[in-house]
């Protein structure tokens, strides 16, 4: 049977293009067969899905400068990804374009322990950076849940945190300079190995910038010493708000822990059913986490619990040894993954005032009951982080809609009560049309000036960040 026309025509352009990749990349680096993309038809925000026209895996800024060349002349999308776990849809393709993997670019580049300095290409994985350096007694600071497979360019597009955020801060604390790669091939240094950089600060411009202004290939990255010693204290409360009260008075109290982390009953079961870290049984968990020589961890966690007792917890456990804190935090690190193993789920990323605490529980304890849908809430306490699982059936008929609904009345009242939007995840598509909740249209217009100047004909991650009404126009958009 003949192929109808337009059908032709779509398969000619996309060999034409392939053609081209392949004269620049090495065999096997460009992936075009229908069955073989569709592994790159989603990232960790499974409930969309749309197979690429092309996948590239490059393993170099020469390479990626290539593609990228190719890409702009023939007016082709490019949705650069890096280790595929974002949860707002930020490596989401569309079925015309090329998605550009980092992958391939996992090299450390150069090691400056005397200036604590490391250059690493951006697939690096985020928790091998450490490993890199943890013989010298050095580690990377920013840990995402997902460390053990994040890739550093998706932390630098997302500005992602960690448990230990509150103390260390998020990627652009620790982020020293990018080799960035733009639409039409150009490749640019920009800032260095060193602290501050001379000029406007274009490198705060590129961490969090989602994949829309270019595609970094290198990154040189601050590593710290390693302290002394850390130690978890376990407190369980017999309610969230409780729990969340705690919190806002340790904050308040002036002690700064490396981490306080929250989880609620739902949370609790389900990562002591699949760690066995001997949680409590209770309401509220808060791991708090304190570091430093053993004298001012003591002292440390003498305050917290003293705080803590105030609220009249269930328990308070402090960890006995290291193989006890690494069982705690093994039960935490594994959250989003136990809860997967049970239900399909939507793990939203708001951020709020640590004192907005309580109010904002009880708020999503509301919407739980008004939308019927279990959460499970498990987040950064210490820096209002918020991560509610909202529980959804992905094979029952409307409940993806029920669940999206919930989660934006859930991300609106976070900037209700003085937060944002995300935290540490992006905007992705996931939140792209929420956008108008937190920033007006003089706001917005100013974000796609920023847009057009890097990326004018919009072929960079297209669809994602800001609403369609809002770039409906741009060139290329």
């Amino acid at each position: 049977m003949q192929m109808p026309e337009p059908d032709k025509r779509i398969l000619s352009r996309k060999m034409q293009i392939v053609a081209q990749l392949q004269a620049v990349l090495p065999q096997g680096a460009v992936i075009h067969g229908e069955y073989e993309t569709r592994a790159y038809e989603c990232d960790a925000l499974t409930a969309y899905k749309c197979p690429p026209m092309v996948v590239v895996l490059p393993d170099s800024t020469a390479e990626v400068s290539a593609v990228l060349k190719i890409c702009h002349r023939e007016g082709v999308p490019v949705v650069p990804r890096g280790s595929g776990t974002s949860l707002a849809g930020g490596a989401l393709p569309t079925a015309d374009c090329v998605v550009l993997g980092v992958a391939r670019l996992n090299e450390v580049l150069e090691t400056d322990y005397e200036n604590r300095i490391i250059r690493v290409q951006s697939g690096r994985t985020n928790l091998s950076v450490t490993g890199a350096v943890e013989e010298e007694d050095f580690f990377y600071a920013p840990d995402p849940s997902s460390q053990l497979a994040c890739a550093i360019a998706g932390n630098i597009a997302m500005n992602s945190g960690g448990a230990h955020c509150l103390k260390y801060g998020v990627t652009t604390n620790n982020l020293l300079g990018v080799t960035l790669v733009l639409m039409d091939g150009t490749v640019t240094e920009i800032g260095g190995a060193y602290l501050d950089s001379g000029g406007l600060d274009l490198l705060g411009l590129i961490c969090g910038s989602e994949g829309q202004l270019g595609v970094v290939t290198e990154a040189s990255l601050r590593i710290l010493r390693k302290p002394e010693g850390a130690r978890p204290v376990l407190i369980g409360f017999d309610s969230s708000e409780v729990a969340g009260a705690c919190v806002s008075d340790i904050i308040k109290a002036g002690v700064l822990p490396v981490a306080i982390e929250f989880m609620d009953r739902p949370c609790i079961r389900v990562c002591e059913n699949f760690a066995h870290a001997g949680y409590p049984d209770c309401e509220a968990l808060l791991i708090v986490e304190v570091e430093g020589a053993e004298d001012e961890i003591a002292a440390q966690l003498a305050l917290i619990c003293a705080i803590a007792r105030r609220h009249e917890p269930v328990e308070v456990r402090e960890s006995g040894s290291a193989e006890e804190s690494a069982k705690i935090w093994l039960g935490r690190k594994s959250a989003f993954g136990a809860v997967g193993q049970i239900n399909d789920y939507m793990c939203l990323d708001g951020t709020i005032p640590v004192s907005a605490l309580p109010k904002m529980l009880r708020r999503i304890s509301e919407l739980s009951e008004k939308y019927g849908l279990d959460v499970a809430n498990v987040f950064h306490a210490g820096d209002g982080n918020m991560h509610p699982l909202i529980l959804f059936d992905a094979n029952k008929e409307g409940d993806l809609e029920l669940c999206e609904a919930m989660g934006a009345e859930v991300l609106k009242y976070c900037v209700e009560v003085g937060g944002c939007l995300t935290g540490e995840h992006g905007v992705g598509v996931e939140k792209r049309e929420l956008m108008f909740a937190q920033f007006s249209a003089d706001d917005l217009e100013m974000q796609l000036r920023v847009k057009d100047v890097f990326d004018p004909d919009w072929l960079l991650n297209p669809a994602k960040v800001f609403p369609l009404q809002a770039s409906a126009g741009r060139r290329g958009s």
